[in-house]
């Protein structure tokens, strides 16, 4: 029998060489804990990610480590956090969802006394996750603890007002789900025009209302719900002025410098180094998949490393230039063709600077070693930003779109690129190729105790193929014999990191990518040490996993109920 942990306790986990994640015992000592960690501001500590039972500490390895860490949170004095001062949000809601009847039939009461004490309860923002601007929200009434659908929908509708186990939750966009709907709202969850972006926010308390006036009350104030559903909150007009003024910028850039795309092969993305710091609002880093070899580009073309670049995947691409310039290309091998308007042909190499004039066309040829490339371009791509980054998330559909044929990408006057351009070229990786074997060592945890010693004998000496259902989110990996469970069910959700190898019910790992989801209920077993290789596996591609030396010791903590899952 598995005994409950006392409220106090605190557990470690090793999530990566960069990450450890705390556990508690329940809801409300987590949230604790966040406040705590947020009010200390620990030293080293980049980003922290609450979940369920957990927060995960992101931290810079040059500045602390996890032994460090984990003795000065023991040293942390764990309040909630004053609810006085806490932001407080008011949501009209027309009580007609779906499951309503259903949800009453298994709460025991009408649905007229569910609709009663949804409203008359205080809920809080526990944290956030699934999508951008999607907060699980804790309340104080324990009649809630209602159990997920047995068979998710595969579109709930934007704004659904929904239960599922001790939360309750809106949908910010339209997406597949699992939760109990219970009604719907106008009210606007996700607005990049609108200051914080996300309506809720860890810590937030948000009160329920039955609809009927058309506004959304936030901390005393109102604002009218037309066609945004929420506007005029503070920085919004700030926020649409710097839109205006970045798409001039976009225009400007393009009508002197810019890059038409002829052919954009499989995918081909603007990325940069990501948006860091925005998990309170469920909004995960993203940004290039393998940094190595974007920030090794701008460095050969004198941009700062944190310059948008161009991310291509697979086949050849195809851009012809307005302009006067300087490109570097890296990451996976492959020819490199530029056709000037005479007919003249060069070939650069892959890893130096090289000359663009007004009119060239530049052919990025087939990958041959790795699967994505990288194109920077003197002065940066110009395009606007979403919360300070030019990263696309495919996952939480964030920033710019996927470049299609026949968009020009307009780029900065190189004039205004920082440094010189670096001579010096870069190496070509060693990359593979489909049917070759890699090694990649990998960090044990944060629930390897999750599976028996069978199963993480088998991670670590059975051959894993990465499959064609592989993408940035993640790459699913096959292997002979499927991981071995020592505990059925599912975590409470918890946060996740890149490079994490999550384990479905399958028994088949997923490594996760850039776009991988913020927090998850399945259990990680590991952590992939060099993500950017990862990054750069193809299909076809056979690993091996070996482990590395862990930070800190796992405990094992008493197994926790399923609250939720992957998906709202």
């Amino acid at each position: 029998m598995t005994s409950t942990p006392p409220a106090d306790s605190l557990t470690f986990h090793t999530a990566s060489r960069r990450h450890l994640l705390v556990e508690r015992a329940d809801l409300g000592a987590t949230m604790a804990l966040h406040h705590s960690l947020e009010a200390a501001d620990l030293p080293g500590v980049t980003e922290l990610i609450p979940a369920a039972r957990t927060v995960l500490i992101s931290f810079d390895p040059a500045r602390t480590n996890a032994e460090i860490l984990a003795e000065a949170v023991r040293g942390l004095g764990h309040t909630e956090s004053a609810s006085d001062a806490a932001r407080e949000v008011t949501i009209d809601v027309h009580y007609d969802g779906d499951d309503l009847a259903e949800v009453a039939d298994l709460l025991s009461v009408s649905p007229d006394e569910v609709i009663k004490r949804h409203q008359a309860a205080t809920w809080q923002v526990a944290f956030a996750g699934f999508a951008p601007g999607f907060g699980y929200l804790a309340g104080d009434d324990e009649l809630f603890d209602v159990p997920r659908r047995s068979s998710p929908r595969t579109r709930v509708p934007v704004g659904s007002v929904a239960l599922a186990g001790e939360f309750t939750g809106v949908y910010p966009r339209s997406s597949p789900g699992g939760w109990q709907l219970i009604g719907r709202t106008d009210a606007k969850l996700w607005d990049l025009d609108r200051q914080p972006p996300a309506l809720f926010v860890p810590g937030t308390i948000v009160k329920f209302a039955e609809a009927g006036r058309e506004i959304v009350e936030v901390a005393g104030s109102s604002a009218r719900s037309g066609a945004s559903g929420f506007s005029g909150s503070p920085g919004a007009e700030g926020a649409a002025s710097d839109s205006a003024v970045d798409s001039a910028a976009d225009s400007a850039a393009a009508a002197s410098h810019s890059l038409e795309v002829l052919r954009p092969g499989l995918q081909l993305l603007i990325q940069d180094l990501g948006r860091p710091g925005f998990a309170s609002m469920g909004v995960s880093a993203a940004g290039a998949a393998d940094r190595t070899a974007l920030t090794a580009a701008n460095r050969l073309v004198g941009n700062a490393e944190t310059a948008a670049g161009l991310e291509s995947f697979g086949r050849a691409v195809l851009l012809r230039c307005t302009g006067d310039g300087v490109a570097a290309a890296t990451g996976a091998t492959g020819s490199i063709t530029v056709t000037a308007v005479d007919g003249t042909v060069l070939t650069p190499r892959l890893g130096e600077a090289f000359a663009l004039a007004d009119g060239d066309e530049l052919e990025l040829g087939p990958t041959e070693r790795g699967v994505r490339r990288y194109l920077a371009v003197r002065g940066g791509i110009a395009v606007k930003t979403a919360l300070d980054s030019s990263s696309a998330d495919t996952l939480a559909g964030l920033g710019p779109a996927a470049v299609d044929e026949g968009t020009t990408v307009g780029v900065h006057d190189p004039r205004t690129a920082p440094h010189l351009v670096d001579p010096t070229p870069t190496q070509p990786r060693d990359l593979p190729q489909a049917g070759e074997t890699v090694t990649l060592s990998v960090t044990l945890g944060p629930r390897e105790d999750w599976f028996t010693e069978a199963g993480i004998e088998t991670l670590l000496s059975q051959e894993w193929t990465v499959t064609h259902e592989s993408d940035r989110v993640g790459l699913r990996l096959n292997g002979e014999v499927p991981l071995e469970r020592a505990r059925t069910g599912e975590l409470p959700s918890e946060g996740a990191v890149t490079g994490a190898l999550q384990v479905p019910p399958n028994g088949q790992p997923v490594l996760f990518g850039p776009d991988h989801p913020l927090t998850g209920g399945y259990p990680i077993i590991a952590s992939v040490d060099d993500v950017d290789l990862a990054a750069q596996l193809p299909p076809g591609v056979k690993l091996r996993f070996t482990t590395s030396a862990r930070p800190t010791p796992n405990a094992r903590p008493a197994e926790a109920p399923r609250t939720d899952d992957n998906e709202g």
